[in-house]
C-alpha cells in the first residue's frame, strides 16, 4: 500500500487532472471514499475520515488494478476513478484548511476600537456568549408586553438554548436545518456569529465540516445573477476544490447569513423563480430564497441572523426555530465580562507604563458592587455593546497616560455608534432608505435635547409620542416609527428602576442623552417650520438662478434683451438673503454652547470626568432613601460633546453614519464660539469648571483654537481636583499648544504623584509660582522637582511643597536641584518631615544658590543646630534674606539668639515666634494664617503645645514692655491666640 501511495504521489498534480480528462467515465458509479490518516489538523483530519468512505471496491485493490497493467480492461476506469476520488478528497480538505485559515485570520481581525486595550486582545479571550432564549413566530407577532426590567428578566429566563444546541431536534422530534436568530441593536448578533466562526475554525464546532459566512449587506449591493457556486469561490477562493461535491456528498455544511435585514426577499413563485441548480445563476436574493425553501441544496444548514421587525420576511413553514438573543440578562455574566475585560495584561499598558493589578482589581470590585446594588447601570448593561462602552470609558479615564491622549470621550461615543450603526439603514423596504443615525438623531435626540434644556431626565409616554409622532403623517413614516419601535428603541431607552418610575424611560447610558442631544443641535435640527421651509426655498431658487444666467448668456448675445438681467439679480437675492440668516444659526449653537458651558449653577458641581466615574462606578456611602428630594440634575457633558463633535476626525465617523457636518459649518461655529466661550472663559472659573473648560478645549481638537483661548489664561487654578493621569494629560495637551508663560499654576491637593509630574513637566517648566502641597510628594517626586529646577528653561520662581512627605532623602534632591537653579526665589517646605538631616543638606547647597531670597522650614521638628547652621548660611547669602523656623523644637537659647538677629546686620530675618524682642513681629497674622489654613493636616496635639508656648511667649513679652501701645498690640494677638486654642479644644477649627 506504501508503496502505492508513494508511485501516486509522485505525479503532479498536473499529471492527474490529465489523467482524470483521459479516463472514461460512468454514470452510476459510486465514488470510493477513503481515510485519509496522513491529513494533519484536528479538523481536516475529521473531515477527512467523514468524506473519505471506504466503498465495497478497497483502496489496495484498486491500486493495484491500475498498476498491475494485466488485469481486466473493465476494472481499470473503476481503479482510476478510486484513486482520482481520494485525491480529490485530499484536495478538499487541504482546501478547508486553507478556508478556516483564512476565516480565522478575518474574523479574528479586531477594529481599530478594540486595539485600545493591548495587542493580546481577541475574541476568544474575552468573549462571553449572551443569554439565547428558544422562541416562536406567535410570540414575536404578539404585542409586547410593558417594557419594565422585571418583564425583561421574566422574558430571558424562559426556555434557554445554547448555541450549539440550536440544530438539536425539535419539540416534535424533527431534525432542524433553518435558524433565525434575532434580537435588537446592540444584543450581540455579530459577536456572536464572530465568535462562531472562529470557534468552526479552530475545530471547536465538530457538528459542521463546512461553514460559509455571508454578509446580507454584501448580496444586498449586488443584482446581477450569479450562480451559488460562483458566489462561494468568488468570495472564499479557497473552496474552488470543494464547491463541486456540494450537494453530491454527505457533507455537513453551515451557511450564515448575517443581517438579513439588508435584503429584500420574496418568497412568492411569481416573484422568485425555484431554483435547485447550484450552478444556475440567479440574482443573490433568489438564492438565498431557495435555500432557506430548501429547494437548493436542502441538506445545508442556514443560520440567519436579523433584527426583530424582519423576521416576519421568512414564511414560518420555513424556519425550524426561532431563537432570541436576550444579551446579559444575567448579571453573572456582565460581571463575567468586566472582568475579563479589565484584567487583560495589556489593558493596564501604554508607552511602557503599567497600572498595578491591585488598581484593576479595585476597579472590578468596585463596578461589580455598583452592579449589585441593581442601579441603572445594571439595566444597561443587559445590552453587550452598552457593556463594552462602560469598560471603554473606564479604560479611557483610567489608563491614558500619553501626551496627547490618543483618543477623545466624543470619540469614544460617536465609534461606539459607528460600531453599532455604520451602514445601518432603518428599513431596507423603505424608498427613502434614511440612515438609522440620521433617524436617530432627528428623533431621540429631539427628546434629548428638550430634557437638557428642562434638565429632565425620565420621559413618560406623552413625551416619547410627542417627539416621535408629532410628524407622522404617511404610511411610510408611521411604519419607519413601528420598525424604530421593535429594533432600536431599547437600545437608547430602557425602562427606569426608581421606585414609583417603573413606567417611564430614561436614557441607557445617562451620558447617551447629553451626546444626542448635542447632535441634534450641531445637525441643525434644531429649527422652525419657517427656517426649514427657507431652506429648501433657497436651494430651488438658487438651482433655478443658476440656470437663468445660462439662458440669459446665451440669449443676450443673439437679442439686446435689458430687462432679463433685472429679473436674473432678483432671483439671487433670496439665496443670498437667507445664506446671511443661516450664519446666525451658527452663531445660536455657538451661544448655547457657551451658555451651557458657564452656568454659573453648575459652578460647584464635580467636574465631567468625575461625573462620568461615579456614573459607572458609583457613589460610596449610603443610599438615597427614595421619598428624598434629587439633586437638580446636570448636564455638563452636553456642551463638552458639541465641541467634540465638531472636530474632523468625529465629523469624518459620522458622515458615514448619514449624519453630515459640513466644513464651512464647522469652520462658522468656530469661528462665531471665538466670541462667546473665549470671552466668557477669561472669567475667573472655579477649579471643576476650569477643569471642564479644560477637557472641552481637549474634546474639540481644534489646536488654532485652543492655542488661541489658552493664551488668554494667565492663572491656572485646579486646586482640589483630583488629577487622574488622563486630567494631567488633558492639561499638558491643552497648555501644550502654546508656550506662553504662565503667572500661577495651583495643583495643591491634587492627588499628584511621581508620574503625574513626569507627564506635567513640560507644563510645570513655564509656570512663575507653583503650588504642590498637599500632595503626598515623596522622594522620588522630589527627584522630578530636582530635574525641573536644573531645566535650563525652568521660569519657576516661587514653589510650594508644604505638607508633603519629603524626607532627608526627598531634601538631597531638592538641594541638588537648588544648587544649579537661577530662577527660584521663594521656597515653602513647611512640614515636609525634613528633620536636623534635611536641613542641614539644604544648608550645605544654598551656598551655591545666587537668586532664593525666602525659605520656609517650619514645622519641620528641627532643633537649635540646624536652624542655627541654616541662619549662618543666610548670613553669607547675597540674596537670601528671610527664613521661617516657627513651630520647631527650638529651645529658649536657641529663640535668644535667632531674636538677636538684625536685618540691617546680618542681612537675615528668623521668623521663629510671634514676638520681635520686646515687640510683636509684624508676620504675626501670616504665622497665625498659616496655622489655620493648615490645621486640618497637621497633628492638633502638638499645634495645641505650640500655641500655648507662643500664648506664654506673648504674655511674658507684654509683661517685659512698658510702651502702652505695645502692650495694647500684643493683648490683640493674644485675643487670637486664645480663640483660636478654644477652638481647636472644642473641635470647631
Amino acid at each position: 500500500m506504501s508503496r502505492a501511495v508513494q508511485c501516486q504521489s509522485c505525479l503532479p498534480w498536473g499529471s492527474w487532472m490529465q489523467l482524470h480528462g483521459s479516463l472514461p467515465r460512468s454514470r452510476g458509479t459510486r465514488s470510493v471514499y477513503l481515510c485519509a490518516a496522513s491529513v494533519p489538523g484536528t479538523t481536516g483530519s475529521y473531515f477527512s475520515r467523514k468524506i473519505l468512505r471506504t466503498s465495497s471496491i478497497s483502496f489496495i485493490r484498486g491500486c493495484v488494478h491500475y498498476q498491475g497493467g494485466n488485469q481486466e480492461r473493465s476494472v481499470r476506469p473503476s481503479s482510476s476513478r478510486h484513486a482520482l476520488s481520494y485525491l480529490r478528497n485530499v484536495a478538499s480538505s487541504d482546501a478547508i484548511k486553507k478556508h478556516q485559515k483564512s476565516l480565522s485570520a478575518w474574523f479574528s481581525h479586531q477594529p481599530n476600537e478594540e486595539r485600545q486595550f493591548g495587542p493580546s486582545f481577541s475574541v476568544d479571550a474575552v468573549h462571553v456568549d449572551p443569554v439565547i432564549r428558544e422562541s416562536s413566530l406567535e410570540e414575536i407577532l404578539k404585542p409586547s408586553p410593558d417594557l419594565t426590567i422585571q418583564n425583561q428578566l421574566q422574558q430571558s429566563c424562559r426556555q434557554v438554548i445554547s448555541l450549539q444546541n440550536l440544530f438539536d431536534v425539535d419539540c416534535c422530534g424533527r431534525q432542524v436545518k433553518n435558524v433565525v436568530l434575532y434580537g435588537t441593536v446592540g444584543t450581540g448578533k455579530s459577536t456572536l456569529i464572530k465568535k462562531m466562526v472562529v470557534d468552526w475554525c479552530h475545530g471547536r464546532l465538530p457538528r459542521f465540516e463546512l461553514l460559509i459566512p455571508f454578509s446580507c449587506e454584501d448580496l444586498s449591493h449586488s443584482h446581477a445573477p450569479i450562480s451559488l457556486r460562483r458566489l462561494i469561490t468568488k468570495k472564499y477562493q479557497h473552496l474552488r476544490d470543494v464547491v463541486p461535491i456540494l450537494g453530491t456528498s454527505n457533507l455537513n455544511v453551515l451557511f450564515i447569513l448575517n443581517g438579513l435585514e439588508r435584503l429584500n426577499l420574496d418568497f412568492r413563485l411569481a416573484g422568485t423563480e425555484l431554483c435547485c441548480d447550484p450552478s444556475e445563476p440567479v440574482p443573490p436574493s433568489a438564492i438565498v430564497v431557495n435555500l432557506l425553501r430548501k429547494y437548493l441544496l436542502p441538506e445545508a444548514s442556514i443560520i440567519v441572523t436579523t433584527r426583530p421587525s424582519a423576521v416576519r420576511r421568512i414564511p414560518g413553514k420555513y424556519v425550524g426555530r426561532y431563537a432570541e438573543i436576550c444579551g446579559f440578562s444575567d448579571t453573572n455574566l456582565q460581571k463575567l465580562y468586566f472582568q475579563m475585560r479589565l484584567s487583560q495584561p495589556s489593558c493596564s499598558v501604554q508607552d511602557g507604563v503599567g497600572s498595578s493589578s491591585g488598581e484593576q482589581e479595585n476597579l472590578v470590585e468596585m463596578l461589580s458592587r455598583n452592579l449589585e446594588r441593581h442601579n441603572q447601570i445594571t439595566a444597561a448593561c443587559f445590552l453587550p455593546s452598552y457593556c463594552w462602552l462602560v469598560c471603554t470609558t473606564l479604560h479611557f479615564l483610567y489608563f491614558t497616560k500619553m501626551v496627547p491622549p490618543s483618543q477623545t470621550l466624543t470619540g469614544i461615543y460617536t465609534s461606539f455608534l459607528r460600531l453599532n450603526f455604520s451602514g445601518e439603514v432603518l428599513d431596507s423596504t423603505d424608498p427613502t432608505n434614511i440612515s438609522m443615525m440620521k433617524y436617530v438623531a432627528k428623533t431621540v435626540g429631539k427628546l434629548a435635547y428638550e430634557g437638557v434644556m428642562s434638565r429632565k431626565t425620565c420621559f413618560s409616554e406623552d413625551d416619547l409620542q410627542r417627539c416621535f409622532e408629532v410628524e407622522m403623517k404617511t404610511e411610510s413614516e408611521l411604519n419607519l416609527l413601528e420598525v424604530f419601535r421593535s429594533d432600536v428603541f431599547r437600545f437608547f431607552l430602557s425602562p427606569c428602576v426608581q421606585p414609583g418610575k417603573e413606567h417611564t424611560f430614561v436614557f441607557t447610558i445617562p451620558a447617551m442623552q447629553e451626546y444626542l442631544a448635542a447632535l441634534y443641535v450641531v445637525l441643525g435640527e434644531k429649527k422652525t417650520l419657517a427656517q426649514r421651509v427657507g431652506k429648501e426655498l433657497s436651494d430651488v431658487v438658487g438651482k433655478v438662478s443658476e440656470d437663468v444666467a445660462v439662458v440669459v448668456n446665451i440669449i443676450s448675445k443673439v437679442l439686446p434683451l435689458r430687462f432679463l438681467p433685472v429679473l436674473f439679480n432678483l432671483l439671487k437675492i433670496f439665496p443670498r438673503y437667507f445664506s446671511r440668516l443661516s450664519g446666525k444659526d451658527q452663531d445660536a449653537i455657538a451661544h448655547t454652547m457657551a451658555e451651557e458651558l458657564f452656568k454659573e449653577e453648575d459652578y460647584y458641581n464635580d467636574d465631567v470626568l468625575d461625573q462620568i466615574n461615579s456614573s459607572i462606578l458609583g457613589v460610596e456611602g449610603p443610599m438615597r432613601h427614595p421619598d428624598e428630594v434629587p439633586d437638580d440634575e446636570v448636564f455638563e457633558l452636553f456642551p463638552i460633546f458639541m465641541g467634540g463633535i465638531l472636530s474632523r476626525r468625529n465629523r469624518a465617523i459620522l458622515e458615514q453614519l448619514g449624519c453630515s457636518i459640513k466644513n464651512l459649518a464647522a469652520f462658522e461655529i468656530a469661528k462665531a464660539m471665538k466670541k462667546t466661550v473665549i470671552r466668557n472663559s477669561r472669567k475667573g472659573l472655579p477649579p471643576s469648571e476650569l477643569m471642564d473648560y479644560l477637557f472641552f478645549l481637549h474634546e474639540f481638537q481644534n489646536e488654532r483654537f485652543t492655542a488661541e483661548a489658552i493664551r488668554s489664561l494667565r492663572t491656572v487654578n485646579l486646586s482640589s481636583i483630583k488629577m487622574t493621569p488622563l486630567k494631567c494629560s488633558v492639561l499638558a495637551s491643552v497648555m501644550g499648544t502654546t508656550s506662553h508663560e504662565v503667572e500661577e499654576l495651583n495643583l495643591s491637593s491634587c492627588n499628584l504623584d511621581t508620574s503625574s509630574l513626569r507627564v506635567l513637566f513640560s507644563v510645570l517648566l513655564r509656570c512663575k509660582t507653583l503650588h504642590l502641597q498637599l500632595n503626598s510628594l515623596g522622594p522620588d517626586a522630589c527627584k522630578e522637582i530636582r530635574n525641573l529646577l536644573l531645566h535650563d528653561k525652568c521660569m519657576v520662581s516661587s514653589l510650594r511643597l508644604t505638607n508633603n512627605p519629603v524626607g532627608e532623602q526627598g531634601a538631597q534632591y531638592l538641594a541638588e536641584g537648588l544648587a544649579g537653579n537661577r530662577s527660584l526665589t521663594r521656597l515653602s517646605l513647611l512640614h515636609t518631615a525634613l528633620g536636623d538631616r534635611g536641613a542641614e543638606v539644604l544648608a550645605q547647597h544654598l551656598a551655591k544658590n545666587q537668586h532664593l531670597q525666602e525659605l520656609n522650614l517650619g514645622y519641620n521638628s528641627l532643633t537649635d543646630t540646624a536652624a542655627l547652621q541654616v541662619v549662618e548660611v543666610a548670613k553669607k547669602h547675597a540674596t537670601l534674606d528671610k527664613v521661617h523656623l516657627y513651630f520647631n523644637d527650638i529651645s529658649e537659647d536657641g529663640k535668644r539668639a535667632l531674636d538677636s538677629l538684625r536685618m540691617d546686620r546680618d542681612g537675615v530675618r528668623a521668623l521663629v515666634f510671634l514676638t520681635a524682642g520686646t515687640d510683636v513681629s509684624d508676620y504675626w497674622s501670616n504665622i497665625l494664617n498659616v496655622v489655620q489654613k493648615n490645621l486640618p493636616f497637621w497633628d492638633r496635639e502638638r499645634v495645641r503645645q505650640h500655641l500655648s508656648l507662643i500664648l506664654q511667649d506673648l504674655e511674658s513679652s507684654r509683661r517685659q514692655t512698658a510702651n502702652p501701645w505695645r502692650k495694647a498690640k500684643f493683648l490683640r494677638v493674644e485675643s487670637e491666640v486664645k480663640k483660636m486654642l478654644g477652638k481647636l479644644q472644642h473641635g470647631t477649627l
